[in-house]
């Protein structure tokens, strides 16, 4: 066994025996705190965790990547402010507004505020869109266990499986969240131990963020003089059409993604909501002022050491990235040697997987931080993994199940179907984390753009349009989510048809099928019977610091489904939310004084 590989165990070790340990001291036996924590969860333990929950493997792993390799600098910009960007929107447009609205899950939201018809359709919306991101973090357990643990992505993906397993399905939320915020700990000290040893190592300066600069000065000219564009010059890969899309993309979609939302729904009341959201954005910040730093330093080491390298000399990181197919030389011309530039026909072929985790290697840091990096992105993926594995497990044991199939299930009925429904999910993204539709960060940035255009909308216009129907809304969310998985399927190079309409990617296409959403909600709602008077007032009051008492009362289940539809819902009543005939007076928190403390 190789330093590295040995410094991997030990970490790796560490930490999966620190989340067990978390999720074993935090079991639940109770479905509000399987699905919400219990509501209970201070603000800057949750802006940790959802930090976590948030910068998946794709941030972690594939963001830098990108940045350096995938979208040539500039380009790779639209990760930093569209995944940056919709905490703005998350934090000023939604999450005070949900979280007052108290329910547990956003298929939730939509059935209470709409109809059950719309109910179903959130569901399916929030269970395609969590599968098809956490597809991505499985492909990332792989591809660190393959590098460092040197066992192949198939058991690297199981062992992964069977770690998220144990402590999501043991802990549900208040496990999850808890680990998460170790995880957090373990992700950004991997991350920025060795951009700061990088930082100081080429420059002499200890702040990535600050000795960024004077790379990118020295990053432009080598470029220049191997022929290729410079790393900051605008739209040489990415056209302004498709940098506007893709970052509204990521942009809204992490604004409507699902396992973020629900995140708000575990703050203790509305004003810590208001703050998780600030303690997540500087949390986040952390990383993000550090991801191009890193893709920078990472290129301007890989274009010095291997540009004109005969392929005999290779430094030893290369040999190892390539022995598991992730990085290779295309020699072309037949002289062996590695030719980087020459008019963009470079023969250096690298998965941007890679950048963040050979990182250490390349710059030739000891073994033990490159054990912590690995350790660290396994962290990014299982916080992201688990979250998700959450939102598919609450849509079909809380808002299919018990509000649909079986409305007086019991406690433990519901959080036994809750964990099978886990159990499953766990199976079927091992199963798409072994065979990935693409690298990390391309699956997530699909699953952002089905966010944006099934969710988005309908989550905006229910709180701040009272006239908005439950037709609209459904036939709003249908819309966004089968043209943009359509469009999605269609150019994802699988049928030859990648040009797309306009040229439009389809990591952007998230955008129009967003303003598709919008166009036929509002107006399918213009055509339809509008809301009753009673759900107008609610949406009305939801916005409203002062107005609490109708927010508390259908909160705590006290206003029935047929006096806010005007309509009867047999398979829907909040009064036997728990069993037993209780009124849901724990979903989320305490909703009086929730509402007081606002």
């Amino acid at each position: 066994m190789s330093p590295v590989q040995l410094w991997t165990l030990v970490f790796v070790g560490v930490t999966f025996s620190l989340y067990i340990w978390i999720a074993y001291r935090s079991r639940v036996s109770t479905t509000s705190g399987f699905y919400v924590a219990g509501g209970g969860i201070p603000a800057p333990a949750n802006g940790a965790a959802i930090a976590a929950d948030w910068m998946s493997a794709a941030s972690f792993i594939s963001m830098a990547g990108l940045i350096a390799f995938g979208q040539n600098g500039y380009a790779g910009s639209v990760y930093l402010m569209g995944w940056t960007g919709g905490y703005v929107l998350l934090a000023l447009l939604l999450a005070p507004y949900l979280r007052k609205f108290g329910k547990y899950t956003v298929p939730d939201f939509v059935g209470d505020r709409y109809s059950e018809t719309a109910r179903l359709v959130a569901v399916v919306c929030a269970i395609t869109v969590s599968f098809v991101y956490v597809a991505g973090q499985m492909s990332g357990v792989g591809v660190v266990f393959q590098r460092f643990l040197g066992v192949g992505t198939t058991t690297g993906v199981l062992i992964g499986m069977v770690i998220v397993f144990f402590y999501a399905v043991l802990g549900g939320m208040k496990g999850i969240t808890w680990t998460q915020v170790a995880q957090y700990s373990v992700l950004i000290v991997a991350y920025l131990i060795p951009a700061v040893a990088i930082s100081l190592q080429l420059t002499g300066i200890p702040v990535p963020q600050v000795s960024f600069g004077q790379i990118l000065a020295e990053l432009n000219g080598l470029q220049e003089d191997l022929g290729i564009a410079a790393y900051t010059e605008a739209f040489t890969q990415t056209n302004m059409l498709n940098m506007v899309l893709i970052t509204g993309a990521l942009m809204f979609g992490t604004a409507g993604l699902p396992h973020v939302i629900v995140r708000f729904y575990t703050a203790r009341n509305v004003r810590a909501a208001r703050y998780s959201a600030l303690w997540a954005l500087f949390f986040i910040s952390l990383l993000y002022t550090t991801a191009p730093a890193i893709g920078a330093f990472s290129k301007l080491n890989v274009l010095q050491q291997l540009s004109g390298t005969p392929v005999a000399d290779v430094p030893s990181w290369y040999t190892s990235w390539s022995e598991v197919g992730l990085i290779a030389h295309d020699d072309a011309n037949g002289d062996g040697v590695i030719d980087i530039g020459a008019a963009g026909s470079s023969e250096l072929v690298i998965n941007n997987d890679i950048v963040v985790l050979a990182t250490p290697e390349i710059a030739g840091l000891p073994a033990p931080i490159v054990g912590l990096v690995a350790a660290g992105g396994l962290a990014a993926a299982l916080s992201t993994a688990s979250g998700l594995l959450l939102v598919i497990s609450s849509s079909v044991a809380n808002d299919v199940y018990f509000k649909r199939i079986n409305p007086r299930a019991t406690e433990a009925r519901q959080l036994g179907v809750g964990r099978i429904a886990m159990a499953g999910a766990i199976v079927l993204a091992g199963y798409l984390g072994i065979n990935p539709p693409g690298f990390v960060a391309q699956v997530v940035a699909l699953a952002f753009g089905l966010a944006a255009a099934s969710f988005f909308p309908v989550l905006v216009l229910g709180i701040f349009w009272k006239r908005c129907t439950a037709a609209g809304a459904t036939a709003g969310m249908l819309a966004g989510l089968v043209t943009t998985l359509a469009y999605q399927l269609w150019t994802i190079d699988i049928y030859g048809n990648s040009a797309g309409i306009l040229g439009i990617a389809e990591t952007g296409f998230g955008t129009v099928g967003m303003i598709i959403n919008f166009v036929v909600t509002i107006l399918v709602s213009q055509v339809t019977e509008k809301p009753t008077p009673l759900m107008q007032q609610l949406v009305e009051d939801v916005r409203y610091p002062g107005r609490t008492q109708l927010v508390a009362a259908h909160a705590s289940g006290e206003i029935e489904d047929d006096a806010l539809h005007g309509e009867h819902h047999p398979h829907h009543r909040h009064a036997d939310h728990h069993g037993g005939g209780e009124p849901d007076r724990a979903a989320p928190g305490e909703p009086r004084r929730a509402a007081r403390e606002e």
